[in-house]
């Protein structure tokens, strides 16, 4: 069993939809493939890429900021491991990759959102020394106010 974690060229960006659309269930593919693109090319976007020989089996987006109350900082955001790979302490692996990765580009702090009903992620968040800050809210300002 070969690991390498490294960020997925942008060209390779979209191999990322299968994973992505396990917990994007609502976003329609066409749209969900256009705001990837967008965020990769045009944000302060980076998608980190977990291989087990060499087949894609775990992802995380990371956002980069600078914050007045904690500094240079990084988001995991839909930190994702296919089903059938989880339970190998593959995500111990993928967030210690993550925080050497992130130190070494000056980061000084990390911080995620994780959904509510998703009571593994905190367990596994709690583990790796993360507290519970804040809440985050979301408010919906398109005319249909749906989320997707």
């Amino acid at each position: 069993m070969h690991i390498e974690i490294h960020p997925i060229p942008k060209e390779n960006i979209l191999d990322i939809m299968p994973l992505l659309k396990i917990v994007n269930t609502k976003t329609p593919h066409g749209l969900l493939e256009k705001r990837v693109l967008e965020m990769v090319n045009y944000q302060n976007y980076e998608c980190i890429g977990l291989f087990l020989d060499k087949k894609l089996i775990g992802i995380t987006g990371l956002w980069y900021s600078l914050r007045h109350y904690i500094g240079k900082s990084v988001e995991p955001d839909h930190v994702i491991i296919d089903k059938a790979y989880r339970g190998q302490n593959l995500g111990k692996q993928f967030f210690n990759w993550i925080y050497e990765y992130t130190k070494s580009k000056g980061c000084e702090a990390i911080e995620l959102n994780t959904y509510t009903g998703n009571t593994k992620s905190h367990k596994f968040y709690y583990n790796e020394g993360f507290d519970i800050y804040g809440f985050h809210f979301l408010k919906v300002m398109r005319a249909d106010k749906s989320f997707y």
